[in-house]
């Protein structure tokens, strides 16, 4: 009988019999590396986060030693791989979370139903609201988008169906890689060169706050939706030509089709991008206390702008009250409603590109 025959008449090799770990060693570690930060965290005075930082430093040692002794240098090496993933993650995790819980905790008490219905018109104090920077912001962006969005889509048509190997392409490709690196303050420049050119130099517009923002959505627009036509297999426009369906039909009803939830998904993420832009919408949408739902005529604010204006214009602290200063209570109610709006449209993005997306059956 061969080594082999004899091996396998044995049982499992000895690698497979190797002793492990108990599921609950993670935790149990865990326990002991907080439980021994905590002592020279109590005596020397420390915080909340030295102590964690001592105690993920001492699981990231503990672990990998125990299963040092315990199991095998390989095992050993993966649980301190995979500890150190996970710590990064949590280190990259600790600014956002902490972001979020700043701006609620001290936004969250501003919010109310006046907040949320007033202008800023005539208040001199406390109170007002955000409803005129809202609607600007929705106003605004929703331009931009209707301006963005048709050049985008046909510009990435014409570079991934049309322009193969053309100059122009090449061109256009360069040219959106340029766009994608400009500062937006640029952007705003160039809006209000623009309309001070047409209009006098006194013009500030929210129209002119949409051209902006156009410019730095279009590059976003145009490579996602390249990227989703790419995406389309060749062998759905074959069988398409195969059929005789003309080009332009084909790129309508089954290359555009295809790619919509992408597409959608990326138009979506470009307005995610823009709606928080200050420095172009200082420039050239200026600032005013009123609600304006002409975006042809005289200023209108954003909440961008809106929440820049309230931090450097505070206002007097009332007398007697030992709180902060309304504009600053003002402008983290404005932050969090901000945030709110960018996180739904994240989450609306990731929806759509689940509803429209190809079936797989």
């Amino acid at each position: 009988m061969s080594e082999t025959q004899l091996a396998m008449a044995n049982g499992p090799s000895l690698a497979l019999s190797q002793p492990r770990l108990p599921r609950w060693a993670p935790i149990l570690v865990a326990v002991l590396a907080i439980a021994a930060a905590g002592l020279p965290a109590i005596i020397l005075g420390w915080g909340l986060v030295p102590w964690l930082l001592l105690g993920v430093l001492l699981f990231t040692v503990g672990l990998p030693l125990w299963s040092g002794l315990v199991e095998n240098r390989r095992s050993a090496v993966d649980r301190l791989m995979t500890t150190l993933i996970w710590a990064a993650f949590g280190v990259a995790l600790i600014p956002l979370v902490w972001l979020l819980w700043t701006v609620a905790s001290i936004g969250a008490p501003r919010i109310n139903v006046e907040f949320l219905t007033y202008s800023m018109r005539n208040v001199l104090g406390d109170g007002g609201g955000l409803y005129h920077a809202l609607l600007g912001t929705l106003l605004i962006t929703a331009a931009a988008a209707v301006i963005s969005v048709p050049i985008g889509i046909f510009a990435a048509i014409y570079l991934v169906e049309y322009g193969k190997g053309k100059t122009l392409a090449r061109l256009m490709t360069f040219l959106v890689d340029v766009m994608t690196g400009i500062p937006s303050i640029v952007a705003g420049l160039f809006a209000l060169a623009l309309f001070v050119l047409l209009f006098g130099p006194e013009t500030r517009l929210g129209f002119g706050g949409s051209v902006a923002l156009s410019l730095l959505m279009i590059p976003i627009v145009v490579r996602s939706t390249e990227e989703m036509l790419r995406l389309v297999p060749d062998d759905l426009r074959e069988a398409s030509y195969a059929l005789g369906v003309p080009k332009w039909r084909t790129i309508t009803r089954v290359v555009l089709r295809t790619a919509l939830g992408g597409i959608i998904t990326g138009v979506t993420l470009a307005i995610a991008r823009v709606i928080g832009e200050t420095a172009p919408l200082l420039v050239i949408a200026g600032l005013s206390d009123s609600t304006n739902t002409n975006l042809f005529h005289e200023r209108m604010t954003t909440l961008p702008v809106f929440i820049y204006y309230q931090f450097t214009q505070p206002g007097v602290v009332p007398f007697g009250s030992h709180g902060e200063a309304p504009g600053i209570a003002r402008a983290w109610g404005a932050a969090l409603v901000l945030i709110v709006l960018v996180m739904v449209l994240n989450l609306l993005a990731r929806l759509i590109g689940k509803i429209f997306a190809p079936s797989k059956g």
